[in-house]
């Protein structure tokens, strides 16, 4: 059984992705392989938790499981949303570094807070050209709500791209803090870039 612990209130909307995979002719990943995956990402997250690392340590032990189990450069270009497109190579390279590194911070302060907890990977199904992997979140005092990851291999690689806790897609809503984040910089891509290596 495969646990993440957690808080309801430590794991706040807006994490690691929402965008719909182009159709594909057959799978080549399956229904194991994307629990597997899942599996392996819970297991990673709880082991660092449970370390007793110093945060800085457990920060930069959650950015290798977010680079090694999720699809970064999807997921990065899908939270500049069309701004990407104007994006020369060099700037979607350096955004999806620096935004690599905010989504850890952000995130790895906040899983200390999850202690007490467990998340128990539940089934999976395909849809469309990937799969939809359910947990379900297990909290002290509190009712059971489901955590689902979206996994594909369109990278090459098993990989989760998305997150949605009890229905409520994670990336939408980190895709819109990156927006206002640009907005607020008057589109200045490059200055969002280096913000947001001081961000989270």
């Amino acid at each position: 059984m495969s646990e993440f612990i957690m808080t309801r209130r430590g794991f706040t909307v807006s994490a690691v992705a929402a965008l719909i995979a182009p159709a594909l002719p057959a799978f080549a990943l399956d229904q194991a392989g994307a629990s597997r995956l899942v599996g392996t990402v819970v297991d990673s997250i709880n082991s660092v938790i449970a370390s007793g690392k110093s945060e800085a340590a457990m920060i930069a032990e959650f950015e290798r499981i977010f680079i090694q189990y999720s699809d970064v450069p999807t997921i990065a270009r899908y939270a500049l949303g069309v701004d990407a497109r104007s994006a020369s190579a060099a700037q979607m390279s350096a955004f999806t570094q620096s935004f690599t590194g905010y989504i850890s911070r952000k995130y790895g302060k906040r899983f200390r807070e999850f202690m007490g907890g467990r998340l128990e990977v539940q089934s999976a199904k395909p849809v469309k050209s990937f799969y939809e992997v359910r947990t379900l979140a297990h909290i002290p005092g509190s009712s059971p709500f489901d955590v689902t990851f979206l996994v594909s291999d369109q990278s090459g690689k098993d990989l989760f791209f998305n997150m949605f806790i009890e229905g409520v897609n994670l990336l939408l809503t980190e895709r819109d803090e990156i927006g206002a984040m640009l907005d607020q910089r008057r589109g200045n891509l490059d200055q969002l870039i280096v913000d947001l290596k001081k961000a989270g």
